[in-house]
């Protein structure tokens, strides 16, 4: 998120509420930055010469700096931009964690399972009903949700099915 938020100064001149305010319309609506966040990232940008300051202006309150980006920043945005994200494997998975701990302990496993399908299910009705009163960007964020979650319900079945060979396997 933190990346994103470096990136969205690259639109226009703005100041830190302005920043804050267009993150959190594009991309904050389940995680809203913290003004702290804002500003310790705005300085950490200024020192590294990514952004400038394009101006002071007197407001109800403190002076408001508005940032620029610099050419430096530019060139940064388009790295970013152009640098693939690394596809995380979920390799070390709490949920299969769990299930090899039931085992080992003697608890049910398929319990387990039920109860964290149950919850997949809600959170995916949830997220089908915010797709459907969303904006275009809210729909693909939502789509983006929905897919990894019906990935770990194929997950899940398959493990169920497999429970008794896996705990063999286990040593439970």
């Amino acid at each position: 998120m933190v990346s994103a938020f470096n990136n969205v100064i690259a639109v226009t001149q703005r100041h830190g509420y302005d920043l804050k305010r267009a993150f959190d319309d594009k991309f904050g609506h389940d995680r809203p930055l913290h003004y702290g966040q804002v500003y310790a990232t705005m300085s950490r940008l200024l020192k590294n010469g990514l952004v400038e300051v394009d101006g002071v202006e007197a407001g109800a309150g403190p002076e408001r700096k508005r940032y620029a980006i610099t050419q430096a920043g530019i060139t940064d945005v388009a790295t970013w931009l152009a640098t693939p994200e690394k596809p995380e494997p979920y390799l070390q998975s709490t949920l299969y964690t769990k299930v090899v701990l039931a085992l080992l302990t003697g608890r049910d496993a398929g319990d387990l399972l039920d109860t964290q399908r149950a919850e997949h299910l809600r959170l995916m009705r949830a997220l089908t009903a915010r797709k459907r009163q969303g904006d275009l960007a809210d729909q693909l964020i939502c789509d983006h949700a929905l897919f990894h979650l019906e990935a770990d319900l194929r997950w899940l079945e398959l493990t169920a099915a497999r429970l008794g060979a896996l705990g063999k396997a286990v040593g439970a």
